[in-house]
């Protein structure tokens, strides 16, 4: 099952492989202070949950900062099982952060931001099982509230809920969650989807839980609304990202 480790970011080029663009949170930084690049190092098989289609992992961060490269190495017991790392100014200080997905041994997945000096500065909790993962979906002011929500599919095979957290007084609050959403099938190398604005502000684009429908979702108020906007296919998801 080992395969190659997955491509490293160079600069951020869209949410996965194979994905829509998300919205222009996930993006490169230019500040001297900020991450301007960041990808994962260190290959490890220590994790072998393969829901991303192999039982490589990573044990490393490595993010360039002002020219200089800064390495997060993980204990033994954790990995980043993930695409890739994504730049995000979660603060809104005009410098990127970095968004990952890591994991560990008996607790399952977590959503964590690491800051340019490679300290973590925020995580949800993990899900509390191994090979429990999450998937995730983007990151935006998704209510105008002047925080940035970043949302994610929590077991997008088992659970499939989406969840919505903000980043407000250095901390992860979950703000709202729903049910019936996916956005990866087990062994895709890919997450389908990510946040756009067609106009009408930040939408989080996903599926059903049953593969039927592509879905639209916007914060409203502290909860969540949805617009079916016909059946699924990827080239319909794509489309949906693309404002067609």
């Amino acid at each position: 099952m080992r395969k190659a480790p997955r491509l490293p970011l160079r600069l951020w080029r869209g949410f996965a492989r194979g994905a829509g663009l998300s919205l222009g949170l996930w993006a490169s930084g230019a500040a001297a202070d900020c991450v301007s690049r960041a990808e994962y190092d260190g290959p490890t098989t220590r994790y072998a949950h393969g829901v991303l289609g192999d039982d490589v992992e990573y044990g490393a961060l490595k993010l360039w900062v002002q020219g200089l490269v800064k390495t997060v190495i993980l204990p033994q017991d954790r990995v980043f099982e993930d695409l890739e790392p994504r730049l995000v100014d979660v603060d809104l200080d005009g410098c990127n952060d970095v968004i990952v997905v890591e994991s560990q041994a008996d607790r399952g997945a977590q959503l964590a931001a690491y800051a340019g000096s490679g300290e973590k500065i925020a995580a949800t909790p993990h899900i509390g099982r191994r090979n429990r993962w999450l998937a995730p979906i983007g990151a935006a002011d998704m209510d105008g509230d002047g925080h940035v929500e970043i949302a994610y599919i929590d077991r997008p095979h088992l659970a499939k809920t989406l969840r919505v957290w903000r980043f407000k007084d250095g901390g992860l609050t979950e703000v709202a969650s729903a049910p019936g959403f996916t956005n990866h099938r087990i062994g895709w190398d890919y997450i389908e989807g990510g946040v756009r604005d067609c106009g009408q502000g930040p939408e989080m684009i996903v599926a059903d839980g049953g593969w039927q429908r592509v879905i639209a979702l916007q914060l409203e108020g502290g909860r969540l609304t949805s617009r079916d906007l016909g059946r699924y296919a990827s080239s319909a998801v794509e489309a949906a990202m693309a404002c067609k």
